[in-house]
């Protein structure tokens, strides 16, 4: 064999290897690339779901926060984004019923869990006043349902006049949420001011009285009065009484 040819011959049997590597590697990024894209739609199309939406209106969500209403309000849920950014007045009402329909199942399964909570405690440690978990008993003014009748009572560990106040409205045998605000997680703290206010006992089990932490939503309130603070609801709005 011509020697140049054997070398020609040599050297393409050398670089076959290399070739078949290179093409191997192409491949199978490709084939990634493709496997993530599938990922990500599958993402895409659960989180949509999640929510009652189409694919194409979780693309248009995604797309809306991008802009300035994201820049606004970085953390709105996809329903309240899309109604605010609602085309026409048929999309504002199907994100509108959406929501409605989102915040009921999400309240129903908070109710239930508080539930099971409260019979675990009156179980575990029925000696002692228990206390709604954070989260699970937000003020009725932030609630999209404005309960009749009902109070909301902010009071604080230092305010004067909350005690007697709170002392009065059992005298009423006014039922009502108690919101501690600066509780910070502490349910010993709650417990010990409830003791210290005179709240029965049996009236927190019952539920005619609730012992909650305020969690931040008395500042999300934005009333700057004086504690204690007493809201009831007054033609849908949330007024001092």
């Amino acid at each position: 064999m011509n020697m140049k040819i054997f070398r020609t011959v040599l050297s393409t049997a050398c670089l076959l290897p290399a070739v078949t590597q290179a093409e191997t590697r192409v491949q199978q990024a490709v084939e990634n690339h493709r496997h993530q894209q599938s990922q990500v739609r599958q993402q895409e199309l659960e989180r949509a779901a999640d929510w009652g939406l189409r694919q194409e209106e979780w693309q248009r969500y995604r797309r809306v926060m991008e802009g300035p209403l994201g820049i606004y309000s970085p953390n709105l849920d996809p329903l309240t984004a899309l109604g605010i950014e609602a085309r026409d007045s048929a999309e504002q009402q199907r994100y509108a019923e959406l929501q409605v329909q989102a915040e009921v199942a999400r309240v129903q399964k908070l109710m239930a869990y508080q539930n099971a909570y409260d019979q675990a405690y009156k179980r575990l440690y029925p000696e002692q006043l228990p206390v709604n978990l954070i989260g699970t008993h937000p003020p009725p003014m932030m609630s999209t349902v404005v309960p009749a009748g009902r109070l909301a009572v902010f009071v604080t560990t230092d305010c004067r006049g909350c005690v007697e106040q709170v002392r009065q409205l059992q005298r009423d045998k006014q039922g009502f949420d108690l919101y501690l605000v600066g509780s910070q997680g502490n349910d010993e703290l709650i417990r010990d001011w409830a003791r210290k206010a005179g709240i029965e006992p049996h009236k927190v089990r019952q539920r005619e009285i609730t012992l909650n932490h305020d969690d931040g939503h008395w500042q999300h309130q934005g009333d700057k009065g004086t504690f204690p603070a007493i809201m009831q609801a007054d033609n849908g709005r949330w007024q001092r009484r």
